[in-house]
């Protein structure tokens, strides 16, 4: 027993003195009003109602249930994105991905899709997934990573409701702020 107690000792105290010199880590400092790249874009989504077959950009794979508020409704899209609010403008980039409803008490989607970017100004694309709490002015979610020009890039995409044309047609504005952004070739 002795020769264990002496031997835990030892243990604690070698990996007491392995830590003393590990560098320190530092953590960064975010500062939200300085994104390393900030790009605003306005999505189209015009939900396939039937008849549009030309212009639809987006159509439900199940229905909505009686619950309430679309609940269990899911879309599946490939959306324009233009740096304003017309729908006419030439695409920067496609929103390629999903949502659903998934609230009954209010009307709540969850959206987890990619924005591929084909431009001269832009080549790759960003992930960006999280809750839309639809009463809220402004709603938060998450760039969790990207390609090309975003490779690896975090942040934030804050959606704002720009227009609403009934069930079939909604414009937002993304707000995409990036706080980690990298430079190819490793700078």
């Amino acid at each position: 027993m002795n020769n264990l107690v002496t031997k835990s000792c030892f243990i604690i105290t070698l990996l007491s003195l392995l830590t003393s010199y590990l560098p320190p880590t530092r953590a960064k400092t975010l500062k939200p009003d300085e994104p390393c790249k900030r790009i605003v874009l306005y999505y189209h989504d015009i939900l396939f109602n039937g008849t549009d077959l030309a212009n639809a950009t987006s159509a439900k794979i199940t229905n909505d249930s009686a619950l309430g508020s679309h609940f269990g409704m899911m879309v599946v899209f490939d959306d324009p994105m233009t740096e304003d609010n017309r729908l006419g403008s030439g695409p920067v980039a496609r929103a390629q991905g999903f949502y659903f409803y998934d609230r009954k008490s209010t009307y709540n989607a969850w959206f987890a899709y990619t924005l591929v970017f084909n431009s001269t100004e832009y080549k790759g694309s960003l992930n960006i997934m999280g809750a839309d709490p639809l009463p809220e002015k402004t709603r938060d979610l998450s760039v969790v990573g990207g390609t090309g020009d975003f490779f690896m890039a975090r942040g934030i995409c804050t959606f704002e409701t720009d227009e609403v044309e009934g069930d079939y047609y909604f414009r937002l504005k993304m707000d995409i702020k990036l706080y980690e952004c990298y430079q190819k070739g490793g700078g």
